[in-house]
């Protein structure tokens, strides 16, 4: 099934301070808030499934974790999923919480290129009864929910069942020397940041492509696995 990744390039003017560890459940916020408008996006927001897009963080950073008030930022959503697309870009743009107002929405597709690597501009999650990964699992686990992960959303979104037995990726690289910390709704999870050498067959070059519009691994809706993407 073919399908497109769709970026919407979000500009928004702060009406207060925001600290950079709640920027992102203040962008949930921001797009959550949108799902009301609609009895079917509301059903969407509440149904326990893969909600298929992912968004990053306001940028220009801000070197003291503060972002201003009075100031003009912008951040990133990615989907794959065009109705979803075609929702945010008529109501997202009217959007504002009591301390973001959205100003504009620029929309683009991603062109399908053969992918070099993908690597996180968001921490990557991993959701394990047991807590964060590297305490009672492998590195092997670890890969193993990266590309699991995305034949689940793949599945999901095409209603089909693609065959397993291919590699995804065959480097990982971890650029934290220490887990990253996210809160998310009041409780603090612990991420990483990733990148990860794509292998050159048809399937794995099929899943990164989506990885790019979905995100890597959990939590994806509430800022988490955002990955950008070199291309060969």
């Amino acid at each position: 099934m073919s399908f497109k990744v769709y970026e919407l390039s979000i500009k928004v003017y702060l009406t207060k301070d925001i600290d950079k560890e709640e920027c992102s459940s203040n962008l949930c916020k921001l797009i959550d808030n949108n799902f009301l408008n609609s009895e079917v996006f509301k059903e969407f927001h509440e149904e326990n499934k893969f909600k298929l897009y992912v968004f990053d963080n306001l940028y220009p950073i801000e070197k003291d974790g503060i972002y201003k008030e009075g100031s003009i930022y912008s951040f990133r959503l990615r989907t794959i999923d065009e109705s979803l697309k075609d929702f945010l870009e008529k109501y997202l743009v009217n959007s504002y919480t009591k301390k973001i107002k959205v100003l504009t929405i620029k929309t683009r597709v991603i062109a399908k290129k053969n992918i070099d690597k993908l690597y996180s501009i968001t921490p990557a999650v991993c959701k394990f009864k047991d807590g964060y990964w590297r305490k009672n699992h492998s590195l092997c686990e670890f890969e193993n929910r990266i590309k699991s992960n995305l034949i689940k959303k793949y599945n999901e979104f095409t209603k089909e069942k693609i065959d397993e037995n291919f590699q995804l990726f065959d480097y990982i690289e971890f650029k934290n020397k220490k887990p990253i910390a996210i809160n998310i709704k009041s409780i603090k999870l612990l991420g990483d940041k990733i990148e990860i050498r794509i292998c050159n067959d048809e399937l794995s070059q099929l899943l990164a492509y989506m990885a790019i519009g979905v995100g890597v691994n959990e939590l994806n809706s509430r800022g988490c696995g955002f990955v950008n993407y070199k291309y060969l």
